[in-house]
């Protein structure tokens, strides 16, 4: 890597002279977009904004930067939670999105398998994939404007971890940029392949740091043409477990989604879509969104129904309904997602990712919720996520009226109370959003020295000039650069 230009205008002339104009946005109305995290609590800027159209391209972008002394900042649909995708070195760093990479490559309906860009929207490729009778189980609530990309690079999670995995147990190859310019191409379909180590592993998960994924392979599934969608009320969030492992042995793996929420979420999503319907009238402790979904000669509406039965007549569920179409289902899960839109609408707040042991879930929400009342008595917590896979998502949310600096020191000092309750239960600080450059300072002081060692080595050895998403993950310094 040598030394780069001195001045960022002379930076951004020598992007433009490689590159094409094309390729390189300058402008700061242009770059905005770019240069701010998802909920716009974290604006930044960067050199220049590079949008290749091809991996050529991204080749190219890759080269420029190692010659002109930049770093990259790797981007897809810029929805993440922990600022993987947010520059924090300005005059430094370039953000390099695949947006305009967006290509489904194909389709392959025998083989169960698809091959997509990285600038892929999760939704569109859904979508194309659905039209041919297929299924590509990755749902998140930001699925309109992730990119596929992005969602390898950070391991998303979403709604059916519990009976599809994360997404790197869907992800079959790879093709990805290197930091030296060159591909790595390992965009096989196969199932099975021995052949050492599994390489894509190194990237999936790694936020960019390793390389730039700019296309994925993927597995899909047979269309689950049957889904049956309830909403149920319980009395206590034990008893939402309890419910679980019952289902989990009575629906087997046909089982797709099992959520849990408090109370306050039909309010918090009645701030966001002030005509979204709630179906259930009562007041309960605990409320669980339960799918099964399946295909071929199932009845799955039998099933629901069935089980339904069995858990009212025994008391464990209190209230409850059953979308009755694809319309009431898709009410049913607005109310998720439209939680997370009116904590959004409260201002900024502490967001959680954490995973338990999945038999310690409610004593951890119990304990934690209580040491954020005691110490934070002004606030409010709202605990809901996945109790198949053990992850909750505790978000602490400061009294209206709360200046930025209020807000900042109230959220600064939630997350030490709650790590505390997390570092007791020995769960993960992360579950699915990733680590980016929010939760690094918190990874960091969690890392063991022989673990830290290895992620150090590894990053190393691929990226030794530190040249892409540096700070990301962990700080093991600023890109080198040779003296002028």
């Amino acid at each position: 890597m040598t030394k780069a230009p001195g001045s960022i205008a002379e930076q951004r002339l020598s992007l433009c002279a490689i590159l094409g104009d094309d390729l390189v946005l300058t402008k700061a109305e242009d770059m905005q977009r770019y240069c701010m995290d998802w909920h716009g609590d974290v604006t930044s800027d960067a050199v220049a904004v590079i949008r290749p159209r091809s991996t050529a391209d991204v080749q190219a972008a890759v080269k420029a930067c190692r010659e002109l002394g930049l770093a990259i900042v790797p981007q897809g649909g810029n929805t993440g939670l922990v600022l993987g995708g947010t520059p924090d070195e300005p005059q430094q760093q370039v953000v390099l999105t695949l947006e305009r990479m967006n290509r489904i490559r194909n389709i392959d309906s025998d083989d169960f398998s698809a091959v997509a860009e990285a600038g892929c929207i999760l939704a569109e490729l859904k979508d194309a994939i659905a039209e041919k009778g297929m299924f590509f189980p990755l749902a998140l609530g930001a699925q309109g404007s992730c990119r596929i990309g992005g969602n390898v690079s950070t391991n998303a999670g979403g709604i059916n971890v519990l009976r599809y995995g994360m997404t790197r147990e869907l992800v079959l190859g790879l093709e990805v940029v290197l930091p030296d310019g060159s591909v790595f191409d390992g965009l096989s379909t196969l199932r099975k392949d021995n052949r050492g180590l599994d390489l894509k592993q190194l990237f999936i998960g790694a936020e960019g740091t390793l390389g730039i994924i700019t296309a994925v392979s993927v597995k899909l599934t047979p269309y689950p043409d049957n889904v049956a969608t309830a909403l149920l009320a319980l009395n206590s969030l034990d008893d939402a477990i309890t419910l679980y492992r019952r289902a989990r042995r009575d629906c087997c793996d046909l089982m797709s989604a099992f959520e849990f929420m408090p109370p306050l979420a039909f309010t918090l999503a009645q701030e966001a879509m002030p005509d979204l319907p709630i179906p259930l009238s009562g007041y309960y402790p605990a409320f669980v969104l339960m799918e099964i979904s399946g295909s071929g000669l199932v009845d799955i509406d039998d099933l629901m129904q069935r089980f339904l039965e069995g858990v009212m007549e025994d008391g464990l569920v209190v209230d409850g309904t059953i979308a009755s179409s694809q319309s009431q289902a898709r009410n049913l899960w607005l109310i998720r997602e439209g939680m997370n839109e009116g904590q959004a609408k409260r201002g900024a707040h502490m967001r959680t990712d954490i995973s338990v042991s999945l038999s310690q879930l409610a004593a951890f929400v119990a304990d934690a919720e209580a040491a954020v009342g005691e110490a934070l008595p002004d606030c409010i917590s709202v605990s809901y996520g996945h109790v198949g896979d053990g992850n909750v998502h505790l978000n602490v949310l400061p009294p209206n009226g709360s200046t930025p600096e209020e807000r900042h020191e109230r959220i600064y000092k939630a997350k030490k109370v709650v790590n505390v309750v997390v570092d007791k239960y020995q769960g993960s600080i992360s579950a699915e959003h990733g680590i980016g450059r929010l939760k690094r300072d918190d990874f960091e002081e969690r890392l063991s020295e022989t673990k830290r060692g290895l992620l150090v080595a590894i990053k190393k050895a691929i990226d030794p000039d530190l040249l892409l998403n540096p700070h990301c993950q962990i700080d093991i310094g600023t890109a080198i650069r040779e003296p002028a």
